[in-house]
Parts: C-alpha cells; sequence; structure tokens
C-alpha cells in the first residue's frame, strides 16, 4: 500500500472555468437587472412569470438572472 492521499480530478480545465466566468459576467441578478433598468424587480419577476415582457430570463438554481445584451437592448429601444 502507498500512503499517497487520493487526488480527485479537476472538474474543470482552467480555460472551462475562465469561459464560465465570463459568461457570468454578461448576466445580472433580478434586484441589479431592475436597477439597471429603472424599475422594481417585481416587474421583472413578472416578466418572467406571464411572460409579457419584452425579454426572457435565464434560470440559476431556480433563481432569475438577464442577460445584460437583453438589458442594452430595452435601453436603447430596440425591443
Amino acid at each position: 500500500m502507498t500512503d499517497k492521499p487520493h487526488q480527485r480530478p479537476a472538474r474543470t480545465t482552467p480555460a472551462h472555468g475562465a469561459q464560465l466566468r465570463d459568461a457570468l459576467a454578461k448576466i445580472l441578478p433580478t434586484p441589479e437587472a431592475a436597477q439597471a433598468l429603472g424599475r422594481k424587480p417585481q416587474t421583472l419577476r413578472r416578466w418572467a412569470c406571464d411572460g409579457s415582457g419584452p425579454i426572457k430570463p435565464i434560470r440559476i438554481n431556480g433563481r432569475l438572472h438577464w442577460a445584460v445584451a437583453d438589458l442594452q437592448k430595452i435601453l436603447n429601444g430596440e425591443v
């Protein structure tokens, strides 16, 4: 027998970790997205629940997040 501790293999490579960080940097949670739009967070939640909004949320672990690119479209009057 060896006395070496068992090492777990890395789940992601550093490149994948960087890609994930970049992707997460391009989304905002509901309170921050609402502030950026000058709306109340409940307005964005309603958009998500009834589909009435001009953009769709991204769900991460059951929580709503919003793509920065979509928020910019609203601010620019594109949607």
